[in-house]
C-alpha cells in the first residue's frame, strides 16, 4: 500500500531570526510562512493549498515574548494563546488573554500564533475584535531590516496589505491600566468558533469607551456613534457606573449598528411616472422589509454582549 501527499512543501526552512525568515520568503516567493499552522495545514489537508516551500518561524525567539515602550506592550507575533491565557499576561492585556483563553481546545490554544491569528483574518478570530479595540498598530518586518507600522483595523479591512516578502513583526499595545472585557457566544457549548463577539476597553484618560463586534462581518466592527454616546453619559470623575436602562440601551445601539435594518424597497411610481392610477401609489409609504428570524436573534446576540460586556468592565 503506498500513498501520495501531492500537497507536501518542496522545501522547509528554518531561520533563526525575523530578518532571516524575511530572506528567505524573499528568496523564495512562492514559500509560506508557518507558526502554529492550524490554519494553514487545515488548508493543505482539504487541498486548498499546495505550498512550494515553508518557512518555519517557530525557532524566531524574539517573536516568541513581549516588552515594554512607551507606554504600549511590544507582543510578539509568534506569542501562542495558550501563552497569552496565563495570569501574567492576563494582568497586562485582560481582554487579548480572555480571548486567547476562548480560542478553542488546547491542541488550538498550544499551536495556534497571535500573528496567524491577525494574518489569517479570519472573521472568528477572538483576536481580532480585541486588537480593534485597543486600537493596536503592526510592526511589519520587510527585507534589508525594514519595518513599518501600520493600524491593525486597515490590514484587517484591505486599506493596506503585508507587501512581498514581509512579516508581521509584532503587535503594539497601548497599556490603558483600565478594565477591559472580551465576550463571545458559539453554537455549542465549551469551546468553539463565535458566532458573534464583543470587546469593550474603557480609557478614562480619553474619556472614552472603545467597542468592537467581532464574526458578523468579514472584519471587525466599531459602532462609533454608540461608543461617543454611552461615553458621554459615564461619570469619568466618580463611580462610572450607569443604570441598567443604559446598558441595555447601549447594548441595542451596538447591535443595530452593526446589523442594521434592511434598506425600504423603492415606492412604486417613485421614478416619475405619471401614469392614470398611479398618484395613489407613487405616494405610498415604501414597506420596510422585515429581518428574517436568524438575523433578529443575532442581533439580540450582540446586544446581550454588547451589554455585559460594558457592565462587566464598569464594575
Amino acid at each position: 500500500m503506498t500513498t501520495h501527499a501531492p500537497q507536501a512543501a518542496h522545501s522547509v526552512t528554518l531561520p533563526v531570526s525575523l530578518d532571516e525568515a524575511v530572506a528567505a520568503l524573499a528568496a523564495m516567493p512562492a514559500a509560506v510562512p508557518v507558526a502554529g499552522g492550524t490554519d494553514l495545514m487545515a488548508a493543505v489537508n482539504k487541498g486548498e493549498l499546495r505550498p512550494a516551500g515553508l518557512v518555519g518561524l517557530g525557532r524566531i525567539s524574539e517573536i516568541r515574548g513581549w516588552h515594554y515602550q512607551d507606554g504600549h506592550a511590544l507582543l510578539g507575533a509568534g506569542l501562542t494563546h495558550a501563552r497569552m491565557g496565563r495570569p501574567d499576561f492576563a494582568a497586562l492585556i485582560p481582554a487579548l488573554a480572555s480571548a486567547a483563553r476562548a480560542a478553542g481546545p488546547p491542541q488550538i490554544r498550544n499551536a495556534g500564533t497571535l500573528g496567524g491569528n491577525i494574518a489569517s483574518a479570519a472573521p472568528t478570530g477572538d483576536a481580532l475584535p480585541v486588537l480593534a479595540a485597543l486600537e493596536a498598530d503592526l510592526v511589519i518586518a520587510g527585507p534589508g531590516g525594514a519595518r513599518r507600522e501600520i493600524p491593525v483595523s486597515h490590514l484587517l479591512a484591505g486599506r493596506e496589505m503585508l507587501g512581498p516578502a514581509e512579516l508581521i513583526g509584532q503587535v503594539r499595545v497601548p497599556l490603558l491600566h483600565a478594565p477591559q472585557v472580551f465576550l463571545k457566544a458559539t453554537g455549542r457549548t465549551g469551546p468553539g468558533r463565535a458566532t458573534a463577539s464583543v470587546a469593550v476597553v474603557l480609557d478614562p484618560a480619553r474619556r472614552g469607551v472603545r467597542c468592537a463586534v467581532g464574526a458578523i462581518a468579514t472584519m471587525p466592527l466599531r459602532p462609533l456613534e454608540a461608543e461617543r454616546w454611552i461615553a458621554s453619559l459615564i461619570d469619568w470623575d466618580g463611580e462610572r457606573a450607569l443604570t441598567p436602562e443604559a446598558l441595555s440601551a447601549f447594548g441595542d445601539y451596538v447591535a443595530a449598528a452593526c446589523i442594521p435594518d434592511p434598506e425600504p424597497a423603492p415606492a412604486a411610481g417613485a421614478d416619475g411616472d405619471t401614469g392614470a392610477g398611479t398618484g395613489a401609489v407613487a405616494g405610498a409609504a415604501a414597506e420596510q422589509p422585515a429581518l428574517s428570524p436568524a438575523v433578529l436573534h443575532l442581533r439580540r446576540t450582540v446586544a446581550a454582549l454588547a451589554r455585559r460586556a460594558l457592565g462587566r468592565a464598569l464594575s
